[in-house]
C-alpha cells in the first residue's frame, strides 16, 4: 500500500474522511501535537512543574517526582560506570516495584534501551531473548535469580543487578520483611568480582547529577517483546517519540484527567506495553501518583484502594470481574471504590455484565479499548461520555489513520467491508530488532502497520474485531502463540502429533487447548503434559485444556486443520449452553489465566472431562 493509493469510497465517503471523527467526545481533537522530547525529558517537565507531587506509593513508602528524578540519575550514572553504551538494551525482570521505575528512567537517561521481560518466563525463554536482543546487562528481582545465575555463569550476560521487593519499603517494613516472608527470601551476595551487584549497594554514593547524555526522540527507548504475527519472540522497537506520542494520545482521549491530581492504580505490569504506557508514562505525563502493585492479591488490592483512593484504574476483564466478586455484598468495599472515575479495559473482549456491575458500584466509566505492542500499544478506545458500544473496540485515537484491506491483495476495502485492520500513526513501531524480513511483512515503507486482526467498521466509525489472521491466543491480556507451545510438545518423545488452538472463555477471552496424538505403544497422561510444559514455558503459556485423540483432522496436503478443531469446540460449547464456562467466569481471578493448571490434580484422560476448565494454583 502506498500513500498515493486512492482509498476505497462508498457514497462519496472515503477512509481519508475518517468517519469516526464525527463521533469523538466533545473536546477530543482529531490531531494531537507530539512534543519532540524523550521520556527522560517528559519526566523532567513533570519534575519542573510538580517536584513535590508523590510519583510512587509503595506500601507506605512515598517517592516524589523530584526523588524519582534523583534516583534515576544515580542509577544511570552507575550503569555508565559499569560500561553501558548508548543504544544498548538492558533486560529487566521485575514486577511493579519502585526499582522498576527508577531503573527504567535510569536506563533511558544513560542512553540505553529498556527491555522488560515477563517475570513468568523460564530460563530457556530468557536465554532466547538475551540472544535476540544482544543484551549484556540484566536487572532482576532476587526471587528470579535461579533463572539468571546459570545464564551469568555461562557468560551469556556480563552484568547482573539484583534487588528484592523490600529494598524500597519504609525502613521498619524493610527490616521486618525477612521475618514475615522468610520462605520467599533469596539471598544474593553483592559480588563485583562476579559482576553481581545489589541494587541498593550499587546506588549508594552514586552521583545524582544528570548524566548529560543527549537522548533524541528518534532513539530507541524500549524493546517490547512480542510474538508478532508468527509467534516467534522478537523485539518491537519503540522510540521515545512513539511512547511519548501514545501517552499524549491517551491524555487527549481521557479529557477528564486533571493534571497533578490523579491517582493511578498500577495493577497492570509495567513490563507489558499496556501497563507501561497507560500507567507509567501517562501517569508521569499528567503528574499522577502511581500506586504500585507488584502482585495481584484481591485482599491486598482492596486495602490499597481503600487507603489510596485511586481515580484511574486500567485493567483487563479478569481484573474487573475479580473486583466485582470481591465487593459483592460488601458495603464497605463498595464505598471505597467510589473514587474510581476512569477505566480502560484491554487484552480481551469486555463482557457487558462485567462493565455494568463495575460502573454501577464505582459510578465511574469503564470502556473497552484495543492496541498491540507494535503500536505502543493504544490504537482504539470507546468514548467515555456514555456512547460506548458493546462488543466494539471503539474509535481510533487522535492522529491515528485506519483502514481495512483485502486479506490477499492488501487493497483498501469499502467502508462497509470486512478485512485486515491496518493503521498508521506516531505510535507505530520502527520495526522488529534485527529482523528486516519480518518487519517488511507487517510494516509498509510508508508506515502502515498490518495488525493481522480482521475487523469491521460501522457507519459511525466504531470498529469490531471479528477474527484473527494470525495464530494468537489472548488469555488474561497476554498473547500466547500456538506454534511455541506446539514446538515444546513436539519435543516430548511420547507425542506424535499435536495442535494447539484457542477455546473461548467468557472473561479471559480465550484459553489454550492442546489436542494430542500419542506415539503407538506410549502412555501419556494429562499430568505428564502439564508437568512437561510447566518446566519449559512461562505459566501463562501452559495449555489449560488437554484432549487426547487417535488422530487430528488434516487437509489433503496433510496440514493439521486448526480451524476445524476450533469450530468443533465452539459447537460443543454451544450445545452445552456454555454452562461450564459461565461457572468458571463467576469465580474469575486475573491469576487464573496466567498460571498453569494444578499439576497435582488427578488425571482426566477422557475427552469430555478434559474440556473442563482446570483449577489454577496461585501465582508465585
Amino acid at each position: 500500500m502506498s500513500e498515493t493509493m486512492n482509498p476505497a469510497a462508498v457514497g462519496g465517503a472515503t477512509w481519508a474522511d475518517r468517519p469516526w471523527l464525527g463521533h469523538y467526545p466533545a473536546g477530543v481533537p482529531a490531531e494531537v501535537e507530539i512534543p519532540e522530547i524523550s521520556l527522560p525529558e517528559l519526566l523532567g517537565r513533570t519534575v519542573a512543574g510538580h517536584p513535590k507531587r508523590i510519583a510512587m506509593r509503595y506500601y507506605g513508602a512515598d517517592y516524589s517526582y523530584a526523588e524519582l528524578d534523583r534516583l534515576s540519575n544515580q542509577f544511570a550514572n552507575r550503569l555508565i560506570e559499569l560500561g553501558l553504551k548508548p543504544g544498548e538494551p538492558v533486560l529487566m525482570i521485575m514486577p511493579n516495584v519502585p526499582q522498576f521505575t527508577i531503573a527504567a528512567f535510569g536506563i533511558m537517561k544513560a542512553g540505553g534501551i529498556l527491555a522488560a521481560l515477563n517475570p513468568l518466563l523460564v530460563e530457556r525463554e530468557i536465554q532466547a531473548l538475551i540472544k535476540d536482543s544482544g543484551s549484556r546487562f540484566m536487572i532482576t528481582l532476587d526471587r528470579f535469580w535461579d533463572r539468571v545465575d546459570p545464564i551469568l555463569q555461562r557468560g551469556e550476560i556480563d552484568v547482573a543487578i539484583v534487588t528484592g521487593p523490600q529494598d524500597y519499603l519504609p525502613t521498619l517494613k524493610r527490616m521486618l520483611y525477612p521475618l514475615k516472608f522468610r520462605d520467599e527470601m533469596v539471598k544474593v551476595e553483592h559480588d563485583p568480582a562476579r559482576h553481581v551487584y545489589q541494587f541498593r549497594k550499587l546506588m549508594s554514593g552514586a552521583s545524582s547529577k544528570a548524566p548529560g547524555i543527549k537522548v533524541q526522540p528518534s532513539d530507541a527507548a524500549a524493546f517490547q517483546f512480542t510474538g508478532g504475527t508468527t509467534g516467534i519472540p522478537k523485539a518491537a522497537v519503540l522510540t521515545h517519540r512513539n511512547l511519548v506520542a501514545n501517552a499524549v494520545q491517551a491524555r487527549a482521549w481521557l479529557i477528564e484527567i486533571r493534571d497533578g491530581e490523579e491517582v493511578v492504580m498500577a495493577v497492570l505490569p509495567f513490563f507489558h506495553a499496556y501497563g507501561g504506557t497507560l500507567c507509567l508514562y501517562l501517569g508521569t505525563l499528567v503528574a499522577a501518583t502511581i500506586v504500585l502493585v507488584p502482585r495481584f492479591d484481591i485482599t491486598d488490592v482492596m486495602e490499597l484502594i481503600a487507603k489510596y483512593q485511586p481515580t484511574i484504574f486500567p485493567g483487563v476483564p479478569t481484573l474487573y470481574s475479580a473486583l466485582n466478586g470481591a465487593i459483592k455484598d460488601n458495603a464497605e468495599r463498595q464505598a471505597a471504590m467510589r473514587s474510581i472515575r476512569l477505566c480502560v479495559s484491554g487484552g480481551a473482549p469486555l463482557p457487558a455484565d462485567v462493565r455494568t456491575q463495575f460502573e454501577t458500584v464505582t459510578g465511574g466509566k469503564l470502556v473497552e479499548g484495543f492496541g498491540l505492542s507494535e503500536a505502543s500499544p493504544i490504537t482504539h478506545v470507546n468514548p467515555l461520555d456514555g456512547r460506548s458500544r458493546e462488543g466494539s473496540i471503539g474509535l481510533p485515537v487522535p492522529s491515528t489513520e485506519v483502514m481495512l484491506v483485502d486479506l490477499d491483495t492488501r487493497e483498501p476495502l469499502p467502508l462497509s467491508g470486512r478485512g485486515e485492520l491496518v493503521l498508521r500513526g506516531p505510535q507505530v513501531m520502527q520495526g522488529y530488532w534485527g529482523r528486516a524480513e519480518e518487519t517488511a511483512e507487517v510494516l509498509s515503507k510508508d508506515g502502515w502497520l498490518y495488525t493481522g486482526d480482521i475487523a469491521t467498521m460501522d457507519e459511525d466509525g466504531f470498529f469490531r474485531i471479528v477474527d484473527r489472521q494470525k495464530d494468537v491466543i489472548i488469555t488474561g491480556g497476554e498473547n500466547v502463540y500456538p506454534r511455541e507451545i506446539e514446538e515444546v510438545l513436539y519435543s516430548h518423545p511420547a507425542i506424535r502429533e499435536v495442535c494447539v488452538a484457542a477455546v473461548d472463555h467468557p472473561v479471559g477471552g480465550q484459553v489454550a487447548k492442546a489436542f494430542i496424538v500419542v506415539e503407538p505403544g506410549e502412555t501419556l497422561t494429562r499430568k505428564d503434559v502439564l508437568q512437561y510444559t510447566s518446566e519449559r514455558l512461562a505459566k501463562y503459556k501452559v495449555p489449560r485444556l488437554i484432549e487426547f485423540r487417535d488422530s487430528l483432522p488434516k487437509s489433503a496436503a496433510g496440514k493439521i486443520l486448526r480451524r476445524q478443531l476450533q469450530d468443533e469446540e465452539k459447537a460443543k460449547n454451544a450445545q452445552r449452553g456454555n454452562r461450564r464456562l459461565r461457572a468458571a467466569a463467576e469465580d474469575a481471578d486475573p491469576d487464573d489465566l496466567l498460571t498453569p493448571p494444578d499439576v497435582e490434580v488427578q488425571d482426566t484422560p477422557a475427552a469430555e472431562d478434559a474440556t473442563e476448565p482446570s483449577q489454577a494454583t496461585p501465582s508465585s
